[in-house]
């Protein structure tokens, strides 16, 4: 017994022990720092287009369209593999099995740099961006470049480092640790094996915290008084997870169809594309009195404050400008801007059937349109709640979440991040051939 207790306190206190946690918990530290700077970066962004568009109208035609061209040229020229959400690469990078210095494209400091700086001209430019694909994207670059500087184990590399880094960056950036937790489960890794899980719990609370502490904030979209009575409010999640859980399979079926369509198009380089783009967003934000522009933060919280004074086209502006984002190809995520189009949808639903509260039927068209944009229900609606901070509507959350993803499932069988990660590995491949082919 006393050998056994010496040979655990040994490897407890050895160097390689201390020199391994001490990585993750600076690299949870790192994680969270940018997710702070994502966030400030993003909204002084925010800001200033709003300052311009209360100036002129006008302004974004010829501010969207230049901006976005721009974002994708420098995106494709000087920061390739940081485009769009940057789940996919995740993802993908989790997959690659034997020769790990492939992973170099897909996680570097590059990227790092890529997406908080094109994410911020996305913004600049009106473009619908969200920053949670970037943090899972950033989260898990950084962790896995601690890990190569400090040549860590390639078992460590292999997994337990990306999906640390991702889940982290996802908890830090809607401050939901137990969301972060079964994002890692459900969508990054589908499965946590023993020697990852304490990692992923470690990278979360010290990239927690330090988002908590520099943010300054417990909810992300703020506290709110609710009550659900089934025998009242049942009806409720049925609507709500059948209509929104369809609304999100139908924008996931757009953005994987639309996507195989536009790479097809050989006339369409990436500038070309951000110009035409870019004039959609403008006329989407002109005809929305500019609801669409931008990640749709305030627009969320002022849908939970003054849902009857919302316009009831903004859940149609605001999809299809996060579509249109999309196709330009720019640093971009769809998690924050899909809370605006959630909420939309289920403020339209509380004025169309009033069978619940309001904010009820908004709580749950988030977390239904989630649920079906993702196919990821358990993530769903552990992140509302945990956004919210709507503990007490957790049955229901929980009821129109697998409702949502049910229904999902029927009109989009594959779901959205597996289609995305598998064009992008075929785009990989090709890319690979294209090299192959000019050195002979």
């Amino acid at each position: 017994m006393l050998s056994h207790f010496r040979e655990s306190a040994r490897q407890l206190f050895s160097i390689n022990t201390i020199k391994l946690h001490l990585v993750f918990w600076l690299g949870a530290i790192l994680v969270g720092i940018s997710v702070v700077v994502l966030t400030h970066g993003n909204e002084l962004a925010s800001d200033l287009f709003r300052q311009i568009y209360e100036y002129s109208v006008w302004l974004p035609f010829l501010l969207a369209p230049l901006g976005l061209a721009l974002t994708a040229w420098l995106t494709t020229t000087y920061f390739q593999g940081s485009e769009r959400s940057g789940i996919p690469q995740v993802k993908v990078a989790l997959e690659i099995t034997g020769d790990l210095s492939n992973r170099s494209a897909l996680l570097s400091p590059r990227i790092i740099i890529g997406k908080i700086l094109l994410t911020f001209t996305g913004l600049l430019s009106g473009a619908s961006v969200g920053f949670g694909g970037p943090a899972v994207h950033i989260g898990a670059a950084i962790m896995t470049m601690l890990g190569r500087l400090s040549r860590f184990p390639a078992h460590y590399l292999e997994r337990g480092l990306i999906l640390a880094g991702s889940a982290a960056g996802f908890a830090a950036m809607f401050s939901a640790p137990l969301a972060g937790i079964v994002f890692a489960i459900e969508e990054m890794g589908r499965s946590l094996e023993e020697k990852t899980s304490g990692i992923v719990l470690t990278a979360i609370i010290f990239s927690g915290v330090t988002a908590f502490v520099l943010l300054d904030h417990t909810t992300y979209l703020g506290q709110y008084t609710t009550t659900f009575n089934w025998a009242e409010n049942g009806l409720a999640v049925l609507i709500c997870g059948v209509i929104c859980g369809a609304t999100g399979a139908l924008f996931s079926n757009c953005v994987i169809s639309g996507g195989k369509w536009i790479s097809t198009i050989k006339w369409l380089t990436p500038v070309k594309t951000g110009l035409i783009c870019g004039l959609i967003i403008a006329f989407l934000g002109f005809f929305s009195d500019g609801n669409s522009f931008g990640t749709g933060y305030r627009e969320t919280l002022e849908i939970l404050k003054h849902p009857e004074s919302m316009d009831p086209l903004l859940p149609f502006y605001k999809i299809a400008s996060i579509i249109t984002t999309f196709f330009s190809g720019i640093p971009s995520g769809i998690f924050v801007p899909s809370l605006t189009a959630g909420a939309a949808l289920g403020a339209d639903l509380a004025s169309w059937f009033p069978v619940a509260p309001a904010t009820v039927m908004i709580l749950m068209g988030v977390t239904a349109y989630f649920a079906g944009m993702l196919q990821s229900p358990l993530t769903a609606f552990v992140v509302v709640m945990e956004m919210s901070d709507a503990h007490e509507l957790l049955l229901p959350l929980m009821a129109a979440a697998f409702i949502a993803a049910g229904t999902s499932r029927l009109i989009c069988p594959t779901p959205l991040y597996r289609a995305l990660c598998d064009a992008y590995s075929q785009h990989l491949e090709r890319s690979d051939d294209k090299e192959q082919d000019d050195l002979k």
